[in-house]
């Protein structure tokens, strides 16, 4: 499938003379690498789940769903999605241990409920006893709103995963801390949600200090080796995709910005997660009181953390995945999954056995 896009995308490029061709193919390009970059994904069609939003997918499968707007510290709101109990442990009396999902790039929390209630984690979580709540980044579908910024505005998408980082995740992880009143929560992040929690773990200790274990699955620090047709096509076109692609990537297919695409195309051969270059000195200087943009230390993150990657992934290359290895300070499990692609631990048909029950073990043998 990979290399079917790639070989469609050499033909597209010798034929093609436009700019905005070139963009739209390439987000159509990137947005199939994403959800079909799997050989075990599991697609199901003619489903009612699919002209619902994520409330009504967790209650078509008979399980409780609430929703909170949750604002940021830049303005931004979030839709912020709970479970609160299973459907066998439904006693909503019972405090229940909080565990909070992240999605990735290109998807929303809707990537936590997509397959059958058996095979999705949201659901698992929720049967095995946790209070679950997951997250979505800002831009995505279920987070395009601003307390005074116009969506369709240059200035709402001026951001990247810096910005989710300092301050989507910590609005996130505070709200539902003062919700619950539970002091400490589970991590589970997949991909740019490993991403961001790198950073915000390493760089605001007091949030790093509420997470009990740091889940990272298919883990992205470091692309250097990325071999993804996403990350290759962003880096060469990294001039070219400011003419539509703000506007492809806000509509599907659950939203990101162009400042985010260009952060990833930033960092293509870098070995370490670093903030967005702002282009000149003079604005690097205005933003980091440096002429260049600061790498991310993952090593000063304070958090046990368990890790899981593919022998196949693309995106989160196992080489990018070793080094990364390397510098967690508190490393407490790792497996790599020989056959996985990136998109497995979402939609892998075996994604229990090989994943989620192995998170629920350490939950319970953390406690």
């Amino acid at each position: 499938m990979i290399d079917y896009f790639e070989d469609t995308y050499v033909k597209h490029l010798k034929s093609t003379r436009t700019e905005r061709s070139h963009v739209s193919f390439l987000f159509r390009v990137m947005s199939l690498v994403f959800l079909l970059g799997t050989t075990q994904a599991v697609f199901r069609s003619g489903n009612p789940e699919v002209n619902m939003n994520i409330s009504q997918i967790i209650s078509y499968w008979g399980y409780p769903d609430e929703v909170y707007d949750i604002v940021t510290e830049d303005g931004y709101v979030l839709g912020l999605y709970r479970i609160p109990y299973g459907k066998t442990n439904n006693d909503n009396s019972t405090q229940r241990l909080v565990v909070y999902l992240q999605h990735g790039l290109f998807t929303s929390a809707s990537s936590w409920i997509s397959n059958l209630p058996n095979n999705s984690l949201g659901f698992i979580l929720a049967d095995a006893g946790y209070d679950v709540w997951m997250g979505n980044s800002r831009g995505t579908t279920w987070s395009r709103k601003h307390t005074y910024l116009n969506t369709n505005s240059k200035e709402f998408w001026a951001f990247s995963f810096d910005e989710m980082a300092k301050y989507d995740l910590p609005a996130s992880i505070n709200f539902i801390v003062r919700h619950t009143g539970q002091e400490g929560i589970f991590y589970v992040g997949h991909s740019q949600g490993t991403s961001i929690a790198f950073i915000t773990f390493s760089t605001i200790p007091k949030i790093a200090g509420r997470i009990k274990v740091f889940f990272a699955l298919a883990p992205v620090f470091s692309i250097k080796n990325s071999n993804s047709p996403l990350i290759k096509m962003a880096y060469r076109w990294r001039s070219l995709i400011k003419s539509r692609m703000d506007v492809y990537m806000s509509q599907n297919p659950a939203g990101t910005s162009i400042q985010n695409m260009v952060h990833w195309s930033q960092l293509f051969n870098s070995s370490h997660l670093r903030a967005f270059d702002w282009g000149s000195p003079a604005l690097n200087l205005v933003h980091f009181n440096q002429a260049t943009p600061p790498f991310y230390n993952v090593t000063d993150m304070n958090v046990s953390t368990a890790t899981w990657n593919g022998g196949n992934d693309l995106v989160a290359d196992p080489e990018d995945v070793e080094n990364l290895l390397s510098e967690i300070t508190h490393h407490i499990y790792h497996k790599t999954i020989s056959y996985y692609n990136h998109i497995d631990f979402l939609f892998g048909l075996d994604v229990y056995q090989q994943v989620y029950h192995e998170i629920i073990d350490i939950i319970r043998g953390s406690l």
